[in-house]
């Protein structure tokens, strides 16, 4: 099985942080694994992407012309980046941000108030966090406890809290991604 993965948004919004740790699950799950990083020109608060690609077999090339999964942090990186999502392809919103309608009806939609659901658990910088989370559920492109795992020793080192607040974060976005699997 193969998962095309861009992950986008602004500078600051842990879209490599993120694109990183999956890739590094991925390999952890004796997974082949890509990770290709993309910036805006702009010193902060620029766009942001990361493809990442995820699959049980050699990959030929890490920059695929159309993903199946599309990221958006933010309502700048879904008009930026929606084209090069594939027919039938799975977009991932960040409702927080993220207001405009989507005129693709090809698409399979998640949306979640990613920012909401950070802020609720205590940080405001883990909004990445439950869009991964809701990847990982819709897809299950990749064993949950693995990507924990991985996510977990990249900040045992901080404190408990922040490791508990990921925790969380990911669950609630994992929780959401496999309701909307349920409902297809």
């Amino acid at each position: 099985m193969k998962n095309i993965l861009i992950i986008s948004g602004s500078g600051g919004q842990g879209v490599m942080s993120i694109g990183i740790t999956f890739a590094q699950s991925a390999v952890k799950a004796e997974k082949f694994a890509t990770f290709m990083p993309l910036y805006g020109p702009e010193q902060r608060g620029g766009s942001a992407k990361c493809t990442v690609i995820v699959s049980d077999e050699e990959i030929i090339s890490p920059l695929p012309s159309k993903c199946d999964t599309l990221i958006a942090m933010n309502e700048q990186s879904l008009k930026k980046f929606l084209g090069e999502l594939a027919p039938g392809g799975t977009l991932i919103i960040n409702s927080s941000r993220v207001t405009s309608p989507v005129n693709r009806e090809d698409l399979r939609i998640i949306s979640l108030p990613a920012d909401d659901i950070a802020l609720k658990v205590g940080s405001a910088k883990i909004a990445n966090v439950p869009m991964i989370g809701a990847f990982l559920g819709y897809t299950h492109a990749l064993d949950s406890e693995i990507f924990l795992n991985t996510l977990t020793e990249k900040f045992a080192s901080k404190s408990p809290q922040i490791v508990e607040m990921n925790q969380q974060a990911f669950q609630e976005g994992f929780s959401i991604g496999q309701a909307a699997k349920a409902n297809t």
